[in-house]
């Protein structure tokens, strides 16, 4: 039975102080949902002897059947500690690296996280990107040390060598964090002092510098210690649970010491003298069993041993009564002695107590967000101080977590996941009431009256009738099957209160506050109706609140309003937003920073409809499916192939039982895995088949390319570049893909600007665009590492010849300039120019981003090729047509030659295919080894 009412949990929503937004974090099958079944059990909603083995949370078939866990689910939980009313928003997320991105959604919506961690198993890959991920988003972790029983029954480890497992694993845990905390401080000190003037300085920093910066700093909060309270050690599976905490109350009254003292000393290397009855440090020194093992895990492994290894049920009722429990008849009789032992354990250590305990006491109310996260959320990547002033003074409303009328709304959704049309609230079949039931069958009488006289008026000559009730059921099935499924938006309020009813704009990713508040001040609508009806650059809609949810895992219970600080659920915005959006009363809220990607989408298969009649119901089910998915990408080649992008096989085959079963509903066909290659040159040999050394001969190749026109000529070659220069472009390209972005944006405002009088500013270089200096010093650190990559390469170049990268302007290929003519390149661009060859320069670039794009082996992009430009002339054809018509033509046929000229080049050069590798780790236990 349930311990209170969706009404109970509304009105503890109300105050911030009792809310704690918490996530589960760990490795696949490290014990979470198994957790989370035992926290949902402590509110009645399913029972405690089923924890563990329904996976409550775990609502989709392949789940249950996988016995993982695929996405993540949210549930309100009530508690109370310390005499103070509490609600828990629970969000359960999966620990399979494919659907890591479920991860990234669970986590921005929560100021904690739990960590699970397999004592067995220890750290593994899972989990120390929860610590990673955990740590990057400002959330409070406490661990949870699960499995223990494993100890006993599985590796039948003593209480001390228990003890010094739990006591390496902790401290692995805790150099996790340390790693994260050192290159944290690291980058945020190089940041602050690299610039122009000081580059060399910082990079001459030796380790004693680093370390004492290191020290100055405090981070006595930031490691995981049973003595702080924020370790609990656990058996999900049995339903045991307990801090030092519990045991310090109890022992404080039996052993006559004071609660504080055994709280120091429970963990440690601290022993009982049981002559001086006194507590003293150096049990490992004097081979004495410290505390925790004395006092905790003796006792703990006498049970096991008592009721598992041995099975003695005469004990049970002694031990019950000892440990003042109760335990039922049938209890007592149970053949199976895991069932006894988790009766007796979770009365004696109730997991759910001790674990929502810390979560209430550890976990930081909604309230309590600190500077740096908000400012991280509103600003991401772009400095704070270079956002407008309407948008800097909502930093006070995200720390206030106001929820009156006056606060402004402010709502981030992270992900949209779907649900059965006919397992919302209001579509759900509900007692009838007597009146009802009149109403009923008086409409049903009325009814059928109305069908009678319409039969006999249609009746035909011979006495037959028109019958449209089969065709008229068919078209409201497929009306239905249309509409089976709906998305609901999983989000978290900071400011303000939402209710049904209310209106607020939805701000897409790409949405930008100053842009927007140009708009509005202009008098322009910067509001559309639906995604759909959005112009090019806008990025705002507005939408009417119809339906808000509270989330109880697999239930939605409909209520009217949302204050802050509060996760829940939004129904009927499949219109307005795509992947993540952000809701507010204004559009000088920025679009919150992108969520912290786990995992890339590497997996691609290309699909088709088995019948082609179903292509159209196949496009709207991927449409809906990339809607839904976070991480899953659907795009169609220029070949008209619709390709689906999936993290891994577990991934895909998810998303093709979704389209299959939900969305689409057609028989799909699925190419096999599509691996993707890379094309490079490489450098020519040293020494021949018989090791010896190669004489170095001048290779004697026409470069020159003309264009068809014969008025353009040019030489390209191709070399491979340094290793170390590839992967410092890979490294780098989302910072490529941002300068080329923002500077070719800033540079057409500028020449708009100065149209009329240009002749004051014939340069502009990257310095001189609005860059904040975070941005700036991101890229004058880029400049000096490719600098630095040229040189130790033995490459005399300077930055200045760069012309642009590719494919797409940030990929990893270089387009060099080596003529005479002054080119327009990533680090300044030029407004006036007599060189007739600036007409023609983005033909060039073009040409080049072309040929990266798709190479002359097997049309996959090229990676690590300087592509290097030693001559370029343009002879002007007197006869020739003058005018834009002229200029159009030479720049079509350019194109296409540089395009031509740089594959040629490519394939003089010794090309390779590159091919992918996928590196992963096993584990095992010993025993199967060399099997």
């Amino acid at each position: 039975m349930k311990l209170v009412n969706a009404e109970k949990l509304c009105e503890l929503q109300q105050d911030p102080c009792r809310i704690r937004n918490i996530c589960i974090l760990a490795h696949v099958d490290h014990g979470k949902t198994t957790l989370a079944d035992s926290l949902v059990a402590s509110n009645g909603i399913i029972s405690n002897k089923l924890a563990g083995k329904l996976r409550y949370l775990d609502s989709r078939p392949d789940e249950q059947l996988r016995g993982i866990t695929m996405k993540s689910s949210s549930i309100s939980l009530y508690h109370i500690y310390n005499t103070t009313e509490f609600v828990i928003n629970l969000i359960d997320s999966p620990g399979h690296v494919d659907f890591a991105s479920e991860v990234s959604t669970a986590v921005r919506l929560c100021d904690g996280a739990v960590i699970v961690v397999d004592v067995v198993e220890g750290i593994c890959p899972q989990t120390r990107s929860a610590l990673s991920i955990s740590y990057v988003e400002g959330l409070k972790p406490v661990l949870i040390l699960n499995k223990i029983d494993r100890l006993i029954t599985e590796i039948k480890l003593s209480p001390l060598d228990a003890y010094l497992h739990l006591t390496q694993l902790l401290e692995q845990v805790n150099a996790v964090m340390g790693e994260l905390f050192a290159s944290d401080i690291m980058e945020r000190e190089e940041k602050e002092h690299t610039n122009v003037s000081t580059t060399e300085n910082v990079m001459e920093r030796n380790l004693a510098d680093w370390q004492s910066v290191l020290d100055d700093i405090d981070d006595s909060n930031l490691y995981f210690s049973p003595e702080q309270g924020n370790v609990l050690f656990t058996s999900a599976v049995d339903g045991w649970g307990f801090s030092i905490k519990e045991f310090a109350q109890f022992f404080s009254t039996k052993l006559g010491f004071s609660e504080k003292v055994l709280l120091k000393t429970l963990w440690g290397d601290y022993y009982l003298n049981s002559k001086t009855k006194r507590i003293l440090k150096g049990a490992q020194e004097k081979a004495k069993k410290p505390l925790f093992v004395q006092l905790i895990l003796d006792n703990l492994w006498s049970l096991y041993e008592t009721i598992v290894v041995r099975k003695d049920k005469d004990k049970i009722p002694s031990i019950a009564e000892k440990l003042n429990i109760k335990l039922t008849t049938r209890d007592l009789r149970h053949t199976d002695p895991k069932a006894q032992l988790q009766a007796v354990c979770s009365q004696w250590l109730p997991l759910a107590r001790a674990c929502i305990n810390m979560i209430c006491e550890k976990v930081p109310a909604p309230h309590s967000l600190s500077s740096e996260k908000i400012e991280r959320l509103i600003s991401g990547n772009a400095g704070f101080s270079t956002l407008p002033a309407e948008t800097q003074q909502l930093k006070e409303a995200f720390l206030a977590c106001n929820s009156s009328a006056e606060a402004p709304v402010i709502v981030f959704i992270s992900k949209m996941f779907p649900t059965e049309r006919e397992s919302l609230p209001e579509n759900k079949m509900k007692p009838l009431t007597a009146e009802e039931l009149a109403q009923r069958k008086a409409a049903a009488r009325q009814k059928h009256a109305e069908m009678l006289q319409r039969e006999r008026s249609e009746e035909r000559p011979n006495g037959e009738c028109i019958d449209n009730s089969d065709k008229k059921s068919e078209e409201e099935s497929a009306t239905d099957d249309d509409i089976a499924t709906s998305l609901i938006a999983f989000a978290r309020i900071y400011s303000g209160t939402l209710k049904v009813g209310s209106e607020v704009y939805v701000l897409g990713p790409k949405h930008n506050p100053v842009k927007a508040l140009e708009y509005q001040k202009a008098g322009e609508d910067i509001a559309a109706t639906t995604l759909k009806d959005l112009q090019p650059g806008r990025h705002i809609s507005k939408v009417t609140i119809e339906k808000l949810y509270l989330l109880m895992g697999r239930e939605l219970e409909p209520i009217t309003k949302i204050p802050a600080g509060n996760v829940f659920g939004i129904g009927c915005l499949e219109e307005h937003v795509l992947k993540t959006a952000t809701l507010s009363t204004t559009i000088a809220c920025p679009s919150f920073s992108e969520l912290t990607s786990l995992a890339v989408p590497i997996l691609r298969v290309a699909l088709e409809p088995k019948h082609p009649n179903d292509l159209q119901k196949l496009i709207n089910g991927l449409k809906l499916l990339n809607q839904a998915d976070a991480c899953a990408i659907v795009h169609i080649q220029e070949t008209g192939e619709i390709i689906l992008n999936t993290a891994g096989e577990v991934h895909l085959e998810r998303c093709l039982e979704d389209l299959t079963l939900r969305y689409a509903k057609v028989e799909i066909n699925v190419s096999e895995p599509i691996v993707p290659f890379r094309e490079t040159v490489v450098p020519p040999p040293k020494v021949d088949m018989v090791n010896e050394a190669i004489e170095k001969k001048a290779e004697e190749v026409n470069l020159e390319t003309w264009t068809v026109n014969r008025q353009c000529c040019f030489e390209i070659d191709a070399k491979p570049l340094p290793e170390s220069v590839t992967k410092l472009l890979e490294k780098h390209a989302d910072l490529l893909k941002w300068m080329d972005q923002h500077f070719s944006k800033f540079t057409k405002e500028k020449e708009d600007s100065l149209l009329e009088d240009c002749s004051d500013l014939n340069e502009l270089s990257i310095q001189d665009s609005t860059v904040s200096d975070k941005q700036q010093k991101a890229i004058e650190s880029f400049k000096n590492d490719l600098t630095i990559a040229f040189k130790e390469a033995g490459w005399k170049i300077s930055l200045e010849m760069i012309w642009s990268f590719g494919p797409r302007k940030c990929g990893p290929n270089i387009l060099l300039n080596e003529t005479d003519y002054k080119h327009r390149n990533f680090w300044e661009r030029q407004f006036k120019s007599t060189d007739p060859r600036l007409l023609y320069d983005s033909s060039m670039v073009n040409g080049f981003q072309l040929a990266t794009l798709a190479g002359p082996l097997c049309e996959e992009p090229t990676m690590g090729v300087c592509f290097v430009v030693k001559k370029w002339q343009i002879f002007e054809d007197a006869n020739s047509e003058s005018g834009n018509l002229s200029q159009g033509h030479l720049g079509g046929h350019l194109m296409s030659a540089c395009k031509e000229a740089c594959r040629k080049a490519f394939n003089l050069r010794r090309p390779r295919l590159v091919t992918p590798m996928y590196s992963c780790n096993v584990l095992v236990n010993s025993d199967v080894l060399g099997e």
